[in-house]
């Protein structure tokens, strides 16, 4: 399936000045030992097709991860412990994500996330997640499979059901609180499956 009109915008939106601005220069000054890639440098795009069953909404690419290498959690640990389980489970044909071009393809499962470009510090300001999403709540609306959602983080885990009420869609009052492994149904039957951020710091201190 080809991209979604929306995944061409996201790639090129210069919505966020801040963000705009910090993730060219890390593009521009890279950390020495990437210092022979070409750094994607813009937002990165979603990976998945409308088909999926599965979404997964994550915080934002990583400096030298996604805005590296143009693949959302990829060129980071985060998404060596995300490809890896994918593989697992049956939702990606292969474990590793090292780059586009790579052979990865996803099956019934969608990766997205509540902000396309790294942030400075991973901390979004208020403004840019308003500016994004736009993006989630037409992905929300193309996805019409989905019977489970992973939310990796807390970020994550309020972006999706923000974008819920925002399309006036069900949510539960009140609303399901966050926890690694917790899992809430939704009146209109989608599970949300929340789970801390697979980040190094939080994969490695168990």
């Amino acid at each position: 399936m080809g991209k979604w009109p929306a995944q061409s915008e996201i790639v090129d939106c210069r919505r966020c000045p801040r963000l705009v601005q910090y993730r060219e220069q890390v593009a521009r000054d890279k950390v020495r030992r990437f210092r022979d890639w070409e750094y994607w440098g813009r937002p990165v795009p979603s990976l998945g097709g409308a088909g999926a069953r599965l979404l997964i909404i994550g915080l934002a690419p990583a400096a030298h991860g996604g805005n590296r290498t143009g693949r959302v959690f990829t060129g980071d640990r985060s998404g060596d412990w995300l490809y890896r389980a994918l593989y697992n489970f049956g939702f990606a044909n292969q474990p590793v994500s090292i780059q586009r071009g790579d052979g990865l393809k996803l099956i019934d499962s969608y990766i997205t996330a509540a902000i396309h470009c790294a942030p400075p510090d991973n901390k979004p300001l208020p403004s840019e997640f308003v500016n994004c999403r736009p993006y989630l709540l037409d992905e929300l609306q193309r996805l019409k499979k989905v019977k489970v959602v992973v939310a990796l983080g807390l970020i994550g885990f309020k972006a999706y059901f923000g974008a819920r009420k925002q399309l006036g869609w069900p949510n539960p009052v009140p609303l399901p609180p966050f926890g690694h492994g917790l899992a809430a149904r939704l009146p209109d039957g989608v599970t949300v499956l929340s789970s801390y951020h697979p980040s190094q710091q939080n994969t490695q201190t168990g």
